[in-house]
């Protein structure tokens, strides 16, 4: 089944989530982010800037929901063509949402929001989300995510602490590593451990983005600095096979199936 899909996408096989059906709360021809991401299978943003506002209709979601086919779904998950946190109506989505699907959900998060009252409350109505990081110093915070102007790692890392203390839900740290941090790792799995996640997602750039992707035996390696917290990595993940409701909208989010 192949049909135009504006707002949701797949349901992927992800190493992470099982399988994930999207929701793409922002939903533009370019990518909205505050993160300029080396490695992001996206390319580069048009926009990058930190202000939140109405992308997507709520009402236009949950026509598509529910008009689709039966589908097994693990995740319902928020993420798509740019940062879902800069979607005010985030919130609103999630409870609409609830209304109508049975699975949990998902919200990956740069977390450059996080310290945003509004976003707290909103992230705080998911079973999971899944924080972003990547360097463990500004210099190489600002290497690999590229963000907007007036980021600063620490009070990334300060907001996250400080949501995890409160949210009842699933928190995980997802790590994407390369040649540019992997000599880092020691230094992230030190913040990582500060945060106590329940989940530390350890990735590679495995999709077609530029970026030289690690070998199975250097994340095994990095792997061990990470002793003492859960860890899931990409290489020994399993991945469901699934087939997705719009191979089109899946390709243009994804970057691959």
């Amino acid at each position: 089944m192949d049909r135009e899909y504006k707002y949701i996408y797949g349901p992927v096989p992800s190493w992470r989530l099982g399988s994930s059906l999207g929701i793409d709360p922002v939903s533009k021809k370019e990518k909205i982010c505050t993160f300029d991401c080396i490695y992001c299978q996206l390319g580069r943003a048009r926009s990058v800037g930190g202000e939140r506002r109405t992308f997507v209709p709520v009402s236009g979601i949950i026509s598509e929901l529910t008009s689709l086919p039966s589908l097994h779904i693990d995740y319902i998950t928020f993420s798509g063509t740019g940062e879902p946190t800069l979607a005010e109506n985030l919130g609103d989505m999630i409870r609409a949402v609830r209304h109508v699907r049975p699975e949990k959900i998902a919200v990956l998060t740069n977390s450059t929001m996080m310290h945003d009252p509004g976003v707290i409350r909103d992230l705080a109505l998911s079973d999971l989300v899944v924080c972003k990081l990547d360097a463990s110093s500004q210099a190489l915070f600002e290497l690999i995510n590229r963000p907007a102007e007036g980021i600063d790692i620490n009070a990334i890392v300060n907001a996250i602490k400080g949501f995890k203390d409160h949210y009842k839900g699933k928190l995980a740290l997802q790590v994407m590593f390369m040649e540019e941090n992997k000599m880092c790792a020691e230094g992230i799995a030190r913040i990582a451990k500060e945060i106590a996640p329940d989940e530390v997602q350890l990735n590679t750039p495995l999709r077609p983005c530029g970026i030289r992707p690690l070998a199975k035996e250097e994340m095994n390696g990095i792997e061990e600095h990470f002793h003492g917290l859960k860890t899931v990595s990409v290489y020994r993940a399993d991945k469901k096979s699934v087939d997705p409701i719009s191979s089109k909208e899946t390709l243009k989010r994804r970057g691959k199936v």
